[in-house]
């Protein structure tokens, strides 16, 4: 077992990400066998570019809203709303409104 408490954690720059403060709480290979866990805050407008990860993603909206956008589909994705990314497909999201969104985020390694 591993207690990691608030505030502890790795930060990391998160890459194409803007406006945005991320901190490993898990990292596979080094805490896990199979899945990163990972909290990140952005300022209102922040967010991503559209990518694509090889891996399967979560991303569990704890305060503020989130777009994110797909190819074919447009969600906004609110405090308690969990949203699933199948490895491989492109998304992008931005924080929406005038208050920070605080993302705990899953990464699942397939492989």
């Amino acid at each position: 077992m591993k207690l990691i408490k608030h505030g502890e954690g790795v930060h990391y720059e998160a890459k194409n990400h803007t406006d945005c403060y991320a901190m490993n709480k898990l990292v596979v290979g080094t805490d896990t066998r199979r899945f990163t866990v990972g909290m990140s805050h952005f300022l209102p407008g922040g967010g991503a570019a559209m990518s694509s990860s090889p891996k399967e993603r979560a991303y569990y909206v704890l305060s503020g809203s989130i777009r994110i956008t797909g190819k074919s589909a447009d969600y906004v994705v609110s405090p308690g709303d969990l949203m699933y990314i199948p490895a491989g497909e492109e998304r992008a999201f931005q924080a929406l409104g005038t208050e920070p969104a605080t993302i705990l985020v899953i990464i699942v390694d397939i492989d």
